[in-house]
């Protein structure tokens, strides 16, 4: 039978995620930690990408809540939940951690669109940014300041993963980009969803990609040198992120026809190079 720990391993392990990458390296508790609260999150998310049904997926959430409750109440029912729970003192997991991911993903079921950037914000925040902020805590934030980084960093995060999967989430008729730079830029919704590059295209994209590169450069600069030893998983996951960024801007935004990913060696190389170096 499998252990909790070991169910919330497979599932981190099995997402192929940057995140996966930049856990390898931490002690064993924080590393037990990070991982069970990534499953969380991942199973959350599944529900949003696998259940076709809105209905079905809505009730799915709501049970999540609930379950939740039950978790911090002192009986956990999911495996996910039960690796978790051991660290959640320890660390500083709060119910309002969890729940705001459950909120971000309810988001996806009944929006999409945005209308502008703030809006989009606020999504981000929900399903990154508060990722970000329990994920420092648990890699060993000390400081109160971190935090501000860990949010400014999470939306970066999210930002890249929308530029990255713009032709993706536009055949399942979610379109991430705010509809008012798509206005400002000449592009229409139905030319992301019919895969159609142009040179308007191209500037909303690098607008995209520049907001972002300023997000990465601004939470570096938020991060209390007091943690910067602690947080270097978050720099790892910024290293692989913004070397993914580059690469698509290298490719010329051809991101409506395929997914650009970087190779699971490359990501391996790249978290060594900053855990041993401790450098880009």
């Amino acid at each position: 039978m499998t252990s909790p720990q070991d169910y919330a391993q497979q599932k981190a392990a099995a997402s192929g995620s940057s995140f996966y990458y930049a856990f390898l390296f931490l002690p064993p508790d924080r590393r037990a930690a990070i991982t069970a609260f990534y499953a969380f999150c991942r199973e959350v998310d599944d529900v949003v990408d696998e259940v076709s049904d809105p209905g079905v997926a809505a009730t799915k959430l709501a049970w999540w809540q609930s379950e939740v409750g039950h978790a911090f109440s002192g009986a956990p029912t999911h495996p996910a939940m039960q690796a978790l729970m051991p660290w959640t003192d320890q660390f500083g997991i709060e119910p309002r951690h969890l729940l705001a991911v459950i909120e971000g993903c309810e988001m996806d079921l009944t929006q999409t669109r945005y209308l502008d950037f703030p809006g989009l914000e606020k999504y981000c925040h929900l399903v990154a940014g508060v990722v970000g902020e329990a994920s420092a805590r648990i890699f060993g934030q000390s400081v109160p300041q971190t935090t501000e980084y860990a949010h400014r960093l999470g939306l970066a995060f999210q930002l890249t993963n929308i530029i990255r999967d713009v032709g993706d989430d536009a055949r399942r008729d979610r379109i991430y980009l705010p509809m008012s730079e798509l206005q400002q830029f000449g592009v229409k919704a139905h030319e992301l969803i019919e895969r159609k590059y142009s040179d308007r295209f191209t500037a909303l994209m690098k607008f995209q990609a520049e907001r972002a590169h300023r997000l990465y450069d601004e939470a570096l600069a938020l991060l209390p040198a007091a943690d910067q030893r602690s947080q270097k998983p978050g720099l790892m996951m910024a290293s692989i992120y913004r070397t993914l960024l580059r690469e698509i801007e290298a490719d010329g935004f051809q991101v409506l026809h395929q997914r650009i990913a970087l190779t699971p060696l490359r990501k391996l190389w790249l978290a060594w190079k900053m855990q041993a170096l401790g450098r880009f």
